[in-house]
């Protein structure tokens, strides 16, 4: 029985069934931004990946199995030979035959750099503890057909004897992390590989083996908190350091950011028992009595009042990036609105202020 390529179908079919309403499928790639998911061609965001698969498709259309072949790149690709530098002023440096020869200048040597030695170690991050994977209540009957719960394994419930015994469709295979994608990569936390294509994607196979999850333990009245991870984005003007935290659909009256001089401590709760939870060590000093945040749909926006008017070349002061020299000049990289030097007391211009 062939099996439907579409995306949002993926169904076996019956070629003496399909007709031109037969499949229900999304025609356009997957889109996915600032953590929310969804496709190009319709409009349904959802903030999980599980989600994201289980949204119904949304043009109707006959059943295939065959894939379609993508367009064939038109695009002319051009050699351009390097072009001879000319030099700027020539001499004649010499005469035969009664004709002036001319020669290039003399080269100008460049001094290679030479790359810093490292004295100190770096600093080794935490190795997150990994948790107990859920596991089946035995008890609790499944109806066949269920769909195993653990990502990419996609197997179905039979009976106990071919789905929980010993046999070879007993054994999961799946990804016990979480999707990621950045910056046209994805993959998952939990191992290595990287792809492009989000077709690709979805036929990376699990790294880690073990029993299926069809129906889980059943205790879903006290549900375990989760610390997750959120992405942070930054960027200063000569007074204020702003941080945008993004998170969704935090819970105002249960999270709490403290202002300290040196450090920012931030605990934001969100729905399905996650939390947010870190303590960011400041570059330079605050004032946190002139911060100040505002939490949002999306994302949780700080306004950071700098103590003094030094330039951050990083948030975070165990990020060691070397020392502030210079805020920069109006236009200037991570600047917005410096006009003047600011120099920091460790910069050896300073001395000669």
């Amino acid at each position: 029985m062939p099996i439907c390529v579409h995306k949002g179908c993926e169904k076996p079919y019956e070629e003496e069934e399909n007709d031109d309403n037969a499949c229900l499928y999304h025609p356009s790639p997957p889109i996915f931004h600032e953590g929310l998911k969804g496709w190009q061609c319709c409009s349904r965001r959802v903030t999980t990946f599980d989600e994201f698969l289980a949204i119904p498709g949304c043009t109707r259309g006959r059943h295939t199995d065959q894939l379609e072949k993508p367009p064939e790149d038109t695009t002319v690709t051009t050699t351009l030979e390097p072009k001879v530098p000319v030099p700027s002023t020539q001499t004649a440096t010499r005469i035969e035959n009664g004709i002036e020869i001319y020669d290039s200048g003399p080269k100008i040597p460049y001094a290679q750099p030479t790359p810093q030695t490292i004295t100190e170690k770096p600093k080794s991050k935490p190795v997150p503890i990994e948790k107990e994977p859920e596991e089946d209540d035995l008890s609790i009957p499944v109806v066949p057909g269920t769909i195993c719960k653990r990502s990419s394994c996609g197997k179905k419930y039979v009976d106990d004897a071919t789905s929980r015994d010993l046999g070879p469709e007993a054994e999961c295979v799946y990804h016990p992390g979480t999707p990621i994608f950045h910056e046209g990569s994805k993959g998952w936390s939990c191992c290595s590989r990287k792809v492009l294509e989000f077709e690709e994607f979805l036929k990376i196979k699990g790294c880690k083996k073990g029993k299926h999850l069809f129906v889980g333990s059943g205790n879903n009245d006290t549900k375990v908190e989760e610390e997750v991870q959120c992405r942070h984005d930054w960027y200063q003007t000569p007074t204020h350091v702003i941080l945008s935290i993004f998170a969704k659909k935090v819970d105002k009256q249960h999270s709490s950011i403290i202002f300290n001089e040196h450090e920012l401590n931030v605990d934001l709760k969100m729905p399905d028992s996650k939390r947010f939870k870190t303590t960011y060590a400041l570059y330079q000093l605050i004032e946190p009595e002139n911060s100040k945040y505002e939490i949002l749909t999306t994302k949780v926006e700080l306004k950071l009042k700098k103590a003094n008017g030094i330039s951050w070349p990083s948030l975070r002061s165990d990020e060691d990036l070397g020392p502030a020299t210079t805020f920069g000049v109006q236009g200037g990289e991570a600047t917005v609105g410096g006009k003047e030097y600011t120099l920091a007391t460790d910069s050896p211009l300073y001395a000669n202020k």
